[in-house]
């Protein structure tokens, strides 16, 4: 357990020590910026020490956005809405189904450890909060996964045509984390010249 960064109880805190550090401005780490509004910050026992056995995420999302698919190896995620709706998808690695949580302010959605979900806003401006079990968790990004898989690998594998598949992959060029990615042709129609703060409105268009 020692290698996962999980620390079960407080026995780092040393009485002799003095009072540890109990206060960090999550705004003062951001862990991903796509753009003022879309926006993860992040808080781990880098940042706070004595935080031993948790983190925390603040996650801010507009809509036409998303959390892009992603799973934690060595934590469970307790989502909690604080404005706006959210729709959580997690897929049942047991029984192979996709479930859709609709969430709405106090309202929370669980996610067991190692659970492929991804979160999906429904109203114009969502605001949440995350929890975790693990003072360093981790984030395996479906957008690694896709992008890092050699193509031969997915027609040896799906019979998808390789030279296909690396184009249609191809505008995947670094972790997403909060999707979608710029637009593949920048000056197709509706992508033209779009300020990053009119991008929401223009979602629900499929990207070409």
């Amino acid at each position: 357990m020692g290698k996962s960064g999980f620390v079960p109880d407080n026995t780092n805190i040393k009485k002799t020590s003095g009072t540890p550090n109990l206060f960090f401005d999550s705004k003062d780490n951001i862990e991903f910026e796509k753009d003022a509004e879309n926006v993860i910050y992040k808080v781990t026992s880098t940042q706070l020490p004595a935080i031993v056995g948790g983190a925390f995420a603040d996650v801010y999302l507009t809509k036409g956005h998303i959390r892009e698919p992603h799973w934690h190896p060595n934590s469970w995620e307790l989502d909690v809405v604080i404005s706006g709706e959210a729709q959580i998808s997690i897929i049942d690695p047991d029984t192979n189904k996709l479930h859709n949580y609709i969430a709405k302010p106090g309202q929370v959605v669980f996610i067991p450890m190692g659970w492929f979900h991804w979160i999906t806003p429904k109203s114009e401006k969502l605001h949440m909060h995350l929890f975790f079990n693990n003072d360093q968790f981790e984030t395996a990004l479906g957008s690694n996964m896709l992008r890092l898989t050699p193509p031969e690998v997915y027609q040896l594998s799906y019979g998808i045509d390789e030279n296909k598949i690396a184009d249609v992959l191809s505008p995947i060029k670094e972790s997403v984390e909060i999707g979608p990615p710029e637009p593949r042709h920048p000056f197709t129609p509706n992508t033209s010249r779009i300020k990053r703060d009119k991008v929401p409105k223009q979602k629900g268009k499929k990207r070409k």
